[in-house]
């Protein structure tokens, strides 16, 4: 095995369907073989129990790697490498990445590359003293703040310098709205290497955090009071000279034909993708209207109100920012339900209804939103077969599956029941 540094380890980390890293640490030597998990791991619920029941005889899955992916990572000593899961007749369904290259591989077919930049959120969480956690306090905060007064910690200081040492563009970070709370904006990049860092940066932010005793949480809805946490899938597509194929020069507002058919995609499948966007019971408490989020099936002009926003670059610039998905999902998933239904407004030439014009504060000019709970958000995912088709069956089968295991429990829970499950993993 040749790599461009040396280490004493190597740590896998892959994306499974609870948006959870998993993986193993190998030996340098052990490394070159690769390792196997067992298939059954994609059954499990936050709780540790398998459903439906087990894959019989709980065979494995291979991760597999080139050797050239391998990168330095932020432990001491320690490289890393996202793998591909596969079995001996290809790659494993459950997996999102590889539901995802499947998603760049249409675009691909139509002479287009796909490229995503990623926009997160997170808040801070220090000890309350009785084994539980409650928000930092920043007394001194203020939206688009840096320093000390929105990070007294210096935690978000760490976590930008853990990045650059390992090599992820994390681009900007700033105090958000609410105290507490900071958007994290990571490089545009090809879509596959784009996803793979926001994944990492996710479990880099959160190890590096708990190493000074904080919790970092991208949970959507950690505090009621308090706005929700999201992750924007900013997408565009370069055509096989290099050009930016959402830009067209003649068009009075600067979008392509193909631009727009990707807008009415995502609109079109809108209430169907919410379930794989906002995969928690939790999601649901921060998609509601007035919430600068995606909650209607709409798309404006440099609009923050909408779920499909235009911002006002143009040229090279020109991109779409997909903004319902929740804190919790997994980028990987995230970034191909995106590309999964622009690709079907594209395939099935879905017309775009006019941009919005209302503040969407209390009203927009659609009714349609998203489903009212993950449940719902299950049953429409369902329902919406062409998006099924197009996205993986079996990925979906199994999703929905595990989803609503999660569902009945939360159903018949007596405590707080979204901090207890999600907050430790997210």
């Amino acid at each position: 095995m040749i790599v461009s540094f040396d280490f004493d380890r190597l740590r896998l980390l892959w994306p499974d369907h609870l948006g959870l890293a998993r993986g193993k640490y190998l030996t340098p030597e052990k490394a070159a073989a690769g390792t196997a998990h067992c298939v059954s791991l994609f059954t499990l619920g936050f709780d540790r129990v398998m459903t439906p029941d087990p894959i019989d005889g709980l065979p494995d899955c291979d991760a597999r790697f080139d050797t050239e992916s391998i990168r330095a990572g932020w432990q001491d000593g320690t490289a890393i490498v996202v793998p591909d899961i596969v079995q001996a007749d290809g790659p494993v369904d459950f997996a999102p990445r590889n539901v995802l290259k499947s998603a760049v591989e249409r675009w691909n077919d139509l002479g287009f590359q796909p490229k995503v930049g990623f926009e997160l959120e997170a808040y801070l969480f220090q000890p309350a003293g009785d084994e539980s956690w409650e928000p930092i306090a920043t007394p001194g905060h203020y939206v688009y703040g840096t320093g000390a007064s929105v990070d007294p910690s210096g935690t978000i200081d760490a976590v930008m310098a853990a990045a650059r040492e390992s090599g992820i563009a994390l681009e900007s970070v700033n105090s958000e709205y609410d105290n507490g709370q900071f958007e994290l904006t990571l490089a545009y990049d090809d879509v596959l290497k784009a996803a793979d860092d926001a994944f990492l940066f996710k479990v880099l932010a959160k190890e590096i955090a708990a190493e000074r005793g904080i919790l970092l949480t991208f949970m959507g809805k950690p505090i009621s009071d308090r706005g929700g946490s999201g992750i924007h899938v900013n997408l565009s597509l370069s055509d096989s000279d290099g050009n930016n194929a959402f830009h067209e020069n003649s068009a009075d507002d600067g979008l392509s034909q193909l631009c727009k058919q990707a807008i009415a995609g995502m609109l079109e499948h809108h209430v169907g993708m919410s379930a794989l966007l906002a995969p928690t019971v939790n999601a649901y408490k921060r998609l509601q209207p007035g919430s600068l989020c995606g909650y209607w099936a709409n798309w404006g002009y440099d609009h923050r109100g909408v779920t499909v926003r235009v911002p006002p670059a143009r040229g090279a610039g020109t991109r779409l920012e997909h903004r319902m998905g929740d804190g919790t999902t997994n980028p990987h998933q995230a970034a191909a339900a995106v590309l999964t239904a622009a690709w079907l407004g594209v395939e099935h030439n879905y017309q775009l209804a006019p941009a919005e014009v209302m503040d969407c504060l209390a009203e927009a000019s659609t009714d349609v939103v998203v489903p009212a709970s993950l449940a719902d958000a299950l049953d429409a995912l369902e329902a919406d077969q062409t998006l099924v088709e197009a996205f993986n069956p079996g990925f979906v089968d199994n999703f929905v599956t595990v989803k609503r295991a999660e569902w009945d429990r939360y159903k018949v829970h007596t405590t707080d029941w979204e901090l207890d499950e999600y907050i430790s993993f997210f």
